[in-house]
């Protein structure tokens, strides 16, 4: 599958119309080069992220096979930030989002940058977990953190502060045990 040299300027679902010019390199790496940085990417609706977890869960249960993907996100000051895709997990999901929505506009790759940030943010803060339910063919996330995720502005390296996602879920983590419990709570329910 070969993508073909474009530029995207279509409005998304955001209103926004940012540039993405994508393309392929030589090697066979899909590049972008964008004209903004992560953190300026506009926030997504719930369901279409939540959309872009089942592609990728879909997907990586198919054992898809991605192409490797690079991106460069342009500052208006000049500097620039490089993401280099070479997981096979995350070239899988790409493509799996990829078809979904195109990450050739704003929209799309504010999704599936989303969607990179929602796995790390998994794998890094412990308090996360409780909000996802795992299981053989994969994890249920709950919609809180959905949500939060879906309007959170990425950071400068394209991840989520971890801090500002717990802060989004606000009073209403509360209800779900978001914090790990005290070291000496009895979770058997016997008494001492």
């Amino acid at each position: 599958m070969e993508a073909p040299e474009q530029s995207s300027s279509e409005p998304s679902p955001s209103g926004q119309s940012p540039f993405v010019r994508a393309g392929q390199s030589t090697d066979g790496i899909y590049t972008y080069d964008v004209s903004q940085s992560p953190e300026t990417l506009p926030a997504v609706r719930g369901r279409d992220l939540e959309a872009a977890w089942e592609a990728a869960r879909q997907a990586a249960l198919a054992a898809s096979r991605g192409t490797p993907r690079a991106f460069r996100f342009r500052r208006a000051d000049g500097s620039v930030t490089d993401l280099a895709l070479a997981d096979t997990d995350a070239c899988c999901w790409a493509g799996a989002v990829d078809r979904l929505v195109s990450i050739s506009t704003s929209y799309g790759l504010s999704i599936f940058l989303r969607l990179l940030a929602l796995v790390d943010l998994l794998a890094e803060a412990r308090w996360a977990g409780r909000l996802v339910h795992l299981a053989r063919d994969g994890a249920d996330l709950h919609p809180l953190l959905l949500r939060a995720a879906a309007s959170a502005q990425l950071t400068v390296d394209a991840r989520f502060d971890a801090a500002a996602i717990r802060a989004r879920l606000g009073p209403l983590a509360a209800e779900f045990a978001v914090d790990p419990p005290p070291e000496s709570a009895q979770l058997t329910g016997t008494r001492p």
